[in-house]
């Protein structure tokens, strides 16, 4: 089985995740859509509280994986 690149390997694939979160976050506040359950989308105008749960929760999870990476590096 080949070795994984060192970027895939923890403690940087906690980066990784953490930047790909945060940044979906980000789009989806600037949009006014995000991701659902279910593979569809949620749109600010329509249903503004479980589209703002969701990029709370986008935000939350990269601050994590981030705050974890950084954890692991000390």
């Amino acid at each position: 089985m080949p070795d994984l690149p060192s970027l895939l390997r923890p403690p940087h694939l906690y980066l990784i995740l953490g930047v790909i979160s945060f940044s979906g976050a980000v789009v989806s506040t600037c949009t006014g859509k995000s991701w659902g359950r279910f593979g569809g989308f949620v749109y600010r105008a329509e249903e503004p509280n479980q589209f703002w749960w969701l990029v709370a929760t986008y935000y939350l999870i990269g601050v994590c994986f981030i705050g974890y990476f950084l954890y692991l590096l000390a």
